[in-house]
């Protein structure tokens, strides 16, 4: 299952955020990949999530597979919507 969302917080997904998005991500059982301009890193490393520098506005999509991918897909798409709680 693949979703593409807009990242809408000011700061983009610098620590804070990436840490929310990989706390959340390491809930599924699913294989979680975050894509960015042809790159994919696992959404569950908080490494490979800051590599991409993803800045406001930026469209990434949200790759799950697995038992519980369209749950994954879905709270992943609505925490980034809901700019991580900031603002």
């Amino acid at each position: 299952m693949k979703k593409s969302v807009t990242l809408l917080n000011e700061s983009g997904l610098h620590a804070r955020p990436a840490a929310m998005f990989v706390q959340e991500a390491s809930k599924y059982k699913s294989n979680i990949m975050i894509e960015k301009d042809g790159k994919q890193v696992s959404a569950k490393g908080i490494l490979g999530v800051l590599s991409l520098g993803i800045t406001k506005g930026t469209v990434i999509n949200i790759i799950a597979e697995g038992e519980d991918e369209a749950a994954a897909t879905d709270a992943l798409v609505k925490l980034v919507q809901n700019k991580f709680g900031e603002e």
